[in-house]
């Protein structure tokens, strides 16, 4: 069982908290469109770490009219690093002891005029402690709008607490969700942001401004587009889109990996991969 200092819970709590919140207003969309969906939650548990710290999480999945495939994933876990992959994990170094809890949503929505959108943020522990995170929009048929107010929103929550912090998250989102073999990236952009360490309680109110932004600006989106009527050639679009999804997930995520390595519940890591994609 794993036991859990102050900083560890009061991140563990505060992703739980936002994916309670998060699924609710989900939901709430979802009744908005004359549809009954809800959050199907299943609770897995990792107990085959050899130090016997474990740990598991709670695996959240929508299908609904609004939502095609949506999930919200918080997991809690601890153990070793395995192998050569320790040496990949900033501040393990010759100790492959490692915490980590965070929350992680995926939508995949019904609508092509609706954007998918990714977002995690998670705190880590190994010999140092940090912060990491962020979310990125995935229009198949993208409006200026929707892009400038997404950004808008990450802008507002990065500004209070590092002047340069929406120009850098801002480019290493742009540098990340790219899919070298296409040369293209995967969506319109956001924030990401890695290995943020030193001042907790600074780091935390930054995660959680995130979180909040993420809260306010995506839902405002998605009900301002799932009504729009759609054409069989636009669902095409949205379904050969969602191949460049599938593929970056699995070749260059390196969330993926992560969960792969360390013994993550597949359904969960998986989660992030459409219903239904197409490759032309």
């Amino acid at each position: 069982m794993l036991q859990l200092d102050d900083q560890q819970q009061a991140a563990r709590t505060w992703f739980e908290s936002l994916r309670d919140r998060i699924c609710a207003e989900f939901e709430a969309i979802e009744r908005e469109a004359g549809s009954d969906a809800v959050f199907d939650y299943a609770r897995w548990n990792r107990d085959d770490d050899p130090q016997g710290k474990g740990g598991g999480g709670t695996r959240g999945l929508i299908k609904g009219k609004v939502f095609e495939k949506a999930g919200v994933n918080v997991s809690t876990v601890g153990g070793e690093f395995s192998g050569d992959f320790a040496k990949t994990i900033h501040g393990a170094g010759d100790n492959p002891s490692f915490f980590a809890t965070g929350i992680s949503l995926v939508a995949h929505m019904a609508n092509p005029h609706v954007p998918a959108v990714h977002m995690n943020t998670r705190f880590l522990v190994t010999q140092k402690r940090w912060f990491g995170g962020g979310a990125d929009l995935n229009p198949p048929l993208p409006y200026d709008e929707d892009t400038a107010d997404f950004h808008a929103a990450f802008k507002a929550a990065c500004d209070p607490h590092g002047t340069d912090y929406y120009d850098r998250f801002k480019k290493w989102a742009d540098d990340y969700f790219f899919i070298p073999h296409r040369g293209v990236h995967r969506g319109v952009g956001g924030i990401f942001y890695d290995h943020l360490e030193g001042d907790f309680e600074a780091n935390f109110a930054f995660t959680r401004a995130v979180g909040e932004a993420f809260l306010e600006v995506f839902p405002k989106l998605v009900r301002r587009r799932m009504g729009m009527a759609f054409t069989p050639e636009e669902k095409d679009q949205q379904l050969i889109w969602r191949g460049r999804y599938a593929e970056f997930n699995l070749v260059h995520d390196r969330g993926t990996l992560f969960g792969l390595k360390t013994g993550g519940n597949i359904d969960a890591i998986l989660m992030s991969l459409p219903p239904e994609v197409k490759w032309a």
